[in-house]
């Protein structure tokens, strides 16, 4: 968590994310005329999303991961590879689970020969690793690289295999130990922060605290690629559970883009799995349970620290909840003026949060339903007959487009998970035309 450069970035040869992140955090490095101090972390992958192989035709033809986790890893590769493609970036899939600790040890052979040297070797690792181009476990090949990025190599070999192991090992060792879990990972000022979405608030850290802290968004794209090109692509919806923390925070900038766009939002249901209290430390816990313990404890810094900059209540975020009936209500909303569902998602996240609703209480939710002027006539019987069917009927159609965490984003048959995207969301609302319809209607 130390070191003599105001910024510490931590990455990963083989982690898509990572390999995207390094231009944006190059672009505010030079913004800011600071220095770098660029780490190698080695992610131990298998041990909290499961592990796979591919065949010679990317099939799959050995997994051991559930069925979240295969939605989570194909997620990861298609956002990466979207924005990638925005910076020209070629993000192929891999074929395996890859050992990328010799690529991290040939990086810190880089670094002790200077910035230059380290930034031609992280390029050239990571553009050809991610057009499957490269073999980052034969030494060879990184010895190779090493010297093409114009370092010297005498004695890298042996170093790799001796002392270069060793303290890499080592310093992973420590690495984990400190609750650093996965990349990349910003140190700032004391302050770990995870993913390149916060580089607004790693840029505000570094400007000296001016005005409010921004909230999380990723880059706003290189280029116009990409972008919509029908009235249709102007149709958002947005799959929320009223008792996700993160859907809550997503409530008020997605309102704020659809008010500034001019568009509609279409809400959906979507239950996802009660989020749990961080476990405390056991003393016979596995690296799994370490890292999903790590992941959950920064989780829960993140969300209070975002909610705290926008001034929102998170009142006891863990208690158990059962959003079925809120589920259900907004279904009930289906085919209601846009600012009449708007004011029900707001007004029930609002008091869910804050305490004052529980939301397995059809009869509270009906006054909701009345205070903001809802018909609410009906809905305990659509509650208790033909609504459960209509929502899961629902959900498998969402889980069917590749829907399965919340607050989740579906515009022009692109999918976006979290309110990161709001940036790019934007960008390609504004490009789409508007019909005649909602002309009529604006």
């Amino acid at each position: 968590m130390d070191s003599n450069a105001p910024l510490i970035v931590y990455v990963d040869f083989k982690s898509p994310y990572a390999y995207v992140a390094i231009g944006p955090t190059r672009a505010l490095a030079e913004e800011l005329g600071i220095e770098v101090d660029w780490r190698p972390l080695t992610l131990d992958i298998p041990s909290f999303a499961g592990s796979a192989r591919l065949g010679e035709r990317d099939q799959v033809v050995e997994s051991r991961r559930s069925s979240d986790q295969w939605a989570w890893v194909r997620y990861a590769y298609r956002d990466a590879r979207r924005y990638g493609a925005l910076r020209g970036l070629v993000v192929r899939g891999t074929t395996k689970i890859w050992d990328s600790s010799l690529a991290a040890i040939g990086m810190l052979w880089a670094k002790k020969q200077g910035a230059e040297i380290l930034r031609r070797y992280m390029d050239t690792v990571f553009e050809r690793f991610w057009r499957r181009e490269l073999d980052i476990e034969d030494v060879a090949v990184i010895e190779a690289v090493l010297r093409e990025s114009g370092a010297r190599t005498d004695g890298f070999r042996a170093h790799a295999a001796g002392e270069g192991r060793a303290a890499h090992d080592a310093d992973q060792r420590e690495i984990f130990a400190s609750g650093i879990f996965g990349v990349p990972s910003y140190v700032v000022a004391g302050e770990l922060l995870w993913g390149r979405e916060h580089l607004p608030r790693i840029r505000w850290l570094l400007s000296g605290r001016k005005g409010a802290s921004p909230d999380i968004a990723y880059e706003r794209a290189a280029d116009s690629r990409a972008t919509a090109k029908t009235a249709a692509d102007r149709h958002l919806s947005v799959s929320i559970d009223f008792k996700s923390p993160a859907a809550h925070l997503a409530l008020g900038p997605s309102c704020a883009l659809a008010d500034e766009l001019g568009v509609s939002i279409e809400w959906q249901p979507f239950l996802v799995a009660q989020r749990r209290r961080p476990e405390a430390p056991d003393a016979d816990e596995d690296r799994g349970a370490r890292h999903r313990r790590f992941r959950a404890e920064y989780q829960a810094r993140e969300l209070a620290r975002y909610a705290e900059a926008r001034g929102l209540e998170l009142k006891d975020r863990y208690r158990e909840a059962d959003s079925t009936p809120a589920g259900l209500a907004l279904l009930w909303l289906s085919g209601q003026p846009n600012s009449l569902v708007r004011a029900f998602v707001t007004r029930v996240f609002e008091l869910h949060f804050c305490g004052a609703l529980e939301l397995d209480d059809l009869e509270a939710l009906s006054r909701v339903l009345v205070e903001v002027g809802a018909p609410a006539s009906g809905f305990d019987s659509f509650a208790r007959e033909q609504g459960p069917a209509a929502l899961e009927a629902l959900r498998a159609e969402l889980v069917e487009a590749g829907v399965f965490d919340v607050p989740t984003y579906r515009l022009g048959g692109e999918l976006f998970i979290g309110r990161q995207h709001l940036p790019r969301i934007g960008e390609l609302l504004a490009r789409a035309p508007v019909s005649r319809a909602a002309e009529r209607v604006s």
